[in-house]
């Protein structure tokens, strides 16, 4: 990995920017009807989480509702 190391001020960003898919997940998950217009968005969502989840970056960050959030993804594409 690179020698990139985030600000706090990036590292807040990228926390939101997950929580904002976690978000979309549980909504597609409660309403999936809603969504028909965008079969991929699940599948982008718990991609984009799974990538984040696995940088090394965090500090105190709570990864339970993005770990969540991948699990019932990953539950709700495989049907």
């Amino acid at each position: 990995m690179s020698d990139y190391t985030p600000t706090e001020e990036e590292i807040a960003q990228h926390y939101s920017a997950c929580m904002d898919s976690v978000n979309l997940i549980n909504a597609v998950i409660a309403a999936p009807n809603d969504y028909t217009n965008d079969p991929t968005v699940l599948q982008r969502n718990v991609d984009h989480l799974e990538v984040m989840v696995s940088y090394e970056h965090w500090t105190d960050e709570d990864m339970a509702p993005l770990n969540a959030a991948v699990t019932a993804g990953n539950a709700a594409i495989a049907g």
